[in-house]
């Protein structure tokens, strides 16, 4: 069946060297460097370059791309739905993305040659599926790159809080430090930058969940006076439950950049591990941070909710927040980037970036990466809400219709209705679908009703503007 679809990258050892050749360069060596002329890498030694990862850093990688610090905006998600609609929410929308991501696995391990999420759209729509694909996966991250700008200066807002500076100088300095952080060009180097980023975002949530505890404990009438309730509010309207339902959904989109992750993968069948060890974790993780946060604080709470845990509080949470704002907002630049690369020099040394000629390409990439996302966040006075709705159109896709589809395409063997298994995953799938399609169309709704609302209300910030007060 593969054999129907074309190779991605058909000459990939077209360039290996015979044995001769090898041992003329060798002898050649001295006077090359003489001539101030670079020894070549082998395609081989390329591609093993970028087969280093192993399913534990796979996770790693994972993680830093799903848990950032929006797990903190679930406890206000909670409050806009309730408890119990939070948990059922947190708990089935997490194991529905556990298998998503199962799926697109599946997909790497039958195409091989897929290395980016485009490819596999390419599988089942074609050219057209192929660019339009590479356009969502472009925007998105680079957008996403813009997001943790943003966050980025809000976090030396709150450490600072200084009114007196320039807020775009705080927007400059994470770009600065996303861009530095983006520079390993491996995943299993960024890897190692992840282990902080995970400590950094559990130990801002211990933070927020033990001072706003402490709080509640403390107020008149303790933990039993807080005002959270069960249920939805009574105010609640269709959009802000279902910018709140978004607010999960994407907390879960870690299969966005799976495809290449994988591509790294020295043994691409552990990948089953990573993504069980990574949605168990999530749906922890996110669960009992928006339960105990929303249980703390009650209808009061903020977004992200370190700013609920009292200003002494949220600049040491923020100050801890630092790493995983910047490291994982780094590896969406990473991301792109080698995606553009792959696409641009497929059969070019240059995308193994192990020459000065590589690596002077990836400097400039990513740097116009940032340039880029730095100039949309602080153009666009209501980023925030743009991001929703690209999210809606983009991450809808992503982590639910398109695995959904995948599978009947790609992965389904024999007829839907052909023994209890084919039935059980068809009926599974046409609810990935279901919730892919919805959150397509109501996140979109509900992210540019609440632009009107902005507008109407007269909070939309400046373009470019240096008021702190902005951007809280």
């Amino acid at each position: 069946m593969a054999n129907q679809y074309p190779q991605l990258h058909d000459n990939l050892h077209m360039d290996q060297p015979s044995d001769h050749s090898s041992m003329s360069g060798y002898k050649d060596d001295k006077k090359d460097a003489e001539y101030g002329l670079e020894p070549k890498t082998t395609v081989h030694e390329g591609e093993q370059k970028f087969h280093k990862l192993g399913w534990k850093r796979l996770t790693i990688c994972l993680i830093v791309e799903a848990i950032a610090l929006g797990s903190l905006s679930i406890p206000s998600a909670f409050q806009a739905l309730g408890m119990v609609a939070g948990v059922i929410l947190c708990v089935s929308l997490g194991l529905l993305a556990i298998y998503t991501s199962y799926v697109v696995g599946q997909v790497k391990l039958k195409f091989p040659f897929v290395n980016h999420y485009s490819d596999a759209v390419r599988l089942i729509w074609g050219r057209f599926g192929y660019e339009l694909a590479s356009v969502m996966f472009v925007l998105l991250l680079v957008l996403l790159v813009g997001s943790h700008t943003l966050t980025g200066t809000i976090a030396w807002i709150n450490i600072i809080g200084s009114p007196g500076v320039c807020a775009l100088v705080f927007t400059i300095i994470s770009a600065i430090l996303l861009f530095l952080l983006a520079l390993p060009p491996t995943f299993a180097e960024f890897a190692i930058l992840g282990y902080i980023d995970f400590v950094s975002i559990i130990v801002a949530i211990m933070i927020t969940i033990i001072a706003t505890g402490v709080e509640a404990h403390q107020k008149p009438g303790g933990l039993a006076a807080v005002n959270w309730s069960a249920w939805p509010p009574p105010d609640a309207t269709f959009s802000s439950a279902f910018l709140a339902v978004t607010n999960i959904v994407f907390a879960y989109s870690f299969a966005v950049c799976q495809f290449s992750f994988m591509a790294e993968l020295h043994t691409p069948t552990d990948y089953v591990k990573s993504i069980w060890a990574l949605g168990l974790m999530e749906i922890f993780i996110y669960t009992l941070t928006g339960a105990l946060i929303y249980a703390f604080v009650g209808e009061s709470v903020k977004s992200p909710a370190l700013l609920s845990a009292g200003s002494t509080i949220s600049r040491v949470a923020f100050g801890v927040a630092l790493p995983v704002i910047f490291i994982s907002g780094s590896i969406n630049s990473t991301v792109v980037g080698r995606f553009i690369l792959d696409r641009a020099f497929p059969n070019s040394q240059i995308r193994y970036i192990n020459t000065k000629k590589g690596w002077g390409v990836w400097i400039g990439l990513l740097v116009f990466i940032t340039i880029i996302a730095w100039a949309i966040a602080n153009a666009i006075p209501f980023f925030s809400d743009l991001l929703g709705i690209i999210s809606s159109l983009f991450i809808s896709g992503f982590s639910f219709y398109f695995p959904a589809l995948f599978w009947f395409s790609l992965i389904k063997e024999g007829k839907w209705h052909q023994g209890w298994k084919n039935i059980s995953l068809t009926i599974l799938n046409v609810l990935c679908l279901i919730v892919g399609v919805v959150t397509l169309v109501g996140g979109t709704y509900a992210s540019v009703k609440d632009i009107k609302d902005q507008y109407s209300s007269g909070s939309v910030r400046s373009p470019f503007t240096c008021n702190s007060a902005s951007y809280a």
